[in-house]
């Protein structure tokens, strides 16, 4: 069952195998930049899976151009914004330059911004501004704020909108990002609009003048609630005699704590306790190797097949190898409450690194393109995209001055069970299917079996031991079941008449021949008649379609008309 784990597994960064070049004969500027330009753009167009997804060739060879006119003239930090306004292109989060070499050489406002009930809020201020911090900022420069983050995109690696967002208040008070790209006149004040009309204005200060600036920051004299996140990989501990709370922060083992050693000690509390919902926290976890988790999920598998609601926290932070544990979660059948992420659901990922070898800047590049489709009903119909909440409970502003956690006060405030997201128009995988078929036949017990590509911890499981031993779903050969796989109408025809069969029922019934029964498979001839016998499927303009995919809803109309003609 664990065979696709190690597929899942791996978005640790590799090192990308690249040549090695030779210094430049004449020891110009222009000449080094240029082969760094190069070598940038040669060595992501070899390693990238699939570097043109979002942006023609063209118009990077047109970017390209335009770098290679100022070569000579532009200044180290404009050269390395350059280069990433290049790889800002290829529309991937994990594919980007790293610029903090040039940290100490940039200019900087001393301020930033947060981001909150759907506003900027201003939340750092020169000692001068005190009296505006935690203010609404609605515009910069003259420029809403809207207009701002998408003017930062050109400079920002971001597969969504939420990273976006993310990777604009991460960079916020870098003075060199609004100059270059046209927001601020060079050397000019930072002008914010806040709510009522009134503004600030803000010099910006070379990195080391800003750490001797008098600044006033709105968290410093604020109370953090207990589960405000921590420096620790992983933590846990009883909310109250009712619900257990787990902080997972990082997708990495801890030198010092197993994370065998500590799903050990979660499971030893879990059993000494009556808890009745189980929350794992995702929020501030920026992602690392996914497989690290599997100790624990494997606990919490237990403690829900023992009855415990398991319930999934994520937010704007969630990214990369957590993304794939919080669509674990939703595979288990757990629901997510909390934010969109930054991290989209199928990405860019598995992050190797080169560096250029004149600037000596550092590049992060894509291995292998991440489709979680493949493996996991939860994925079904999504894409890259952020990933969505069962139930969205954003942090809002009222709580983060009062020192609570919206979404885990909510939780706490709302103890009943709660259901994952309806995605009615989401393909209809094989494993979902034979899931809405076991549910129609009364949900009957069924030896396990071994399945070569399930993770083991699949809500429809049983369902799928189910069908395997009652001959109601074969298997795809190796021992293997493709429960992610989309369904096909004719293999939904064959399965539900053969769920039928088990209670005695078979096609007695007249029904017209199909147009197009030629182009159904001679396996599945007979189950499509009677499927037609029985009015579980109909034609669709005289045509039954038998390479169709269908519907989540289409899925559950077909088990519920097996219901009642069980009843």
């Amino acid at each position: 069952m664990r065979l696709w784990r190690g597929i899942l597994a791996g978005t640790l960064a590799l090192c990308l195998t690249v040549p090695v070049c030779a210094a430049p004969v004449e020891d110009t500027v222009a000449q080094q930049r240029q082969e760094d330009l190069d070598f940038l753009y040669d060595t992501l167009k070899r390693g990238h899976p699939d570097l043109f997804a979002n942006t023609p060739e063209e118009e990077f060879l047109a970017r390209r151009g335009e770098i290679e006119k100022s070569l000579a003239s532009a200044s180290d930090q404009t050269f390395a914004l350059d280069l990433q306004s290049l790889v800002a292109m290829v529309g991937d989060s994990h594919t980007t330059i790293a610029l903090g070499s040039l940290a100490q050489t940039m200019r900087y406002y001393p301020i930033a911004l947060t981001w909150r009930d759907g506003k900027w809020y201003l939340t750092t201020a020169p000692a001068a501004g005190k009296d505006m911090l935690g203010r609404q900022v609605t515009a910069v420069n003259g420029r809403t704020m809207e207009r701002v983050v998408e003017a930062f995109g050109v400079v920002l690696s971001a597969d969504n909108q939420v990273k976006l967002r993310r990777q604009y208040r991460q960079t916020c008070n870098v003075a060199d990002f609004y100059e270059y790209l046209g927001l601020v006149e060079k050397g000019k004040p930072l002008i914010l609009t806040l709510t009522g009309g009134e503004s600030l204005e803000i010099a910006p200060v070379a990195a080391e003048e800003l750490g001797r600036t008098d600044l006033v920051q709105m968290g410093a004299s604020l109370s953090q609630p207990a589960t405000a996140g921590r420096d620790q990989n992983y933590l846990a501990f009883p909310l109250n005699d009712s619900a257990y709370y787990i902080q997972y922060n990082s997708c990495m083992e801890d030198p010092d704590l197993s994370m065998e050693r500590f799903s050990g000690q979660v499971q030893a509390e879990l059993e000494a306790g009556d808890y009745r919902r189980i929350l794992l926290d995702l929020r501030n976890n920026g992602g690392g190797s996914d497989g690290v988790i599997w100790p624990l999920l494997e606990v919490l598998r237990q403690e829900m097949d023992r009855g415990t609601e398991v319930v999934g926290l994520i937010g704007e932070t969630t990214f990369s190898s957590a993304i794939i544990n919080a669509v674990e979660l939703q595979e288990m059948g757990a629901a997510l409450v909390g934010d969109l992420t930054s991290g989209s659901v199928d990405h860019f990922g598995s992050v190797g690194s080169f560096r250029l070898p004149n600037s000596g800047l550092q590049v992060g590049c894509s291995r292998k393109y991440i489709d979680l489709g493949t493996l996991l009903d939860a994925d079904a119909g999504r894409g890259v995209e952020p990933l969505e909440p069962d139930v969205l409970v954003p942090q809002t502003m009222e709580d983060t001055l009062e020192g609570r956690d919206t979404a885990v006060e909510w939780l706490l405030a709302n103890p009943q069970r709660l259901e994952q997201k309806e995605y009615p128009g989401a393909p209809l995988t094989r494993g979902r299917f034979v899931a809405l078929l076991w549910q129609a036949a009364g949900s009957p017990d069924a030896q396990s079996v071994e399945i070569a590509d399930v993770l083991g911890i699949e809500w429809y499981l049983p369902a799928i031991y189910w069908a395997v031993e009652s001959g109601v779903a074969a298997g795809t050969g190796e021992g293997g079941f493709q429960a992610a796989r989309p369904i096909t109408r004719q293999e939904a025809a064959v399965m539900a008449v053969k769920a039928a069969q088990l209670s005695g029922r078979a096609g007695q019934g007249e029904f017209t021949e199909p147009a197009d029964g030629d182009q159904i498979a001679l396996w599945a001839q007979e189950g499509v008649m009677q499927a037609l016998s029985l009015d579980l499927m109909e034609l669709r303009g005289g045509a039954f379609r038998p390479l169709d995919p269908m519907t989540r809803t289409e899925g559950e109309k077909l088990a519920g008309l097996l219901l009642q003609k069980e009843h």
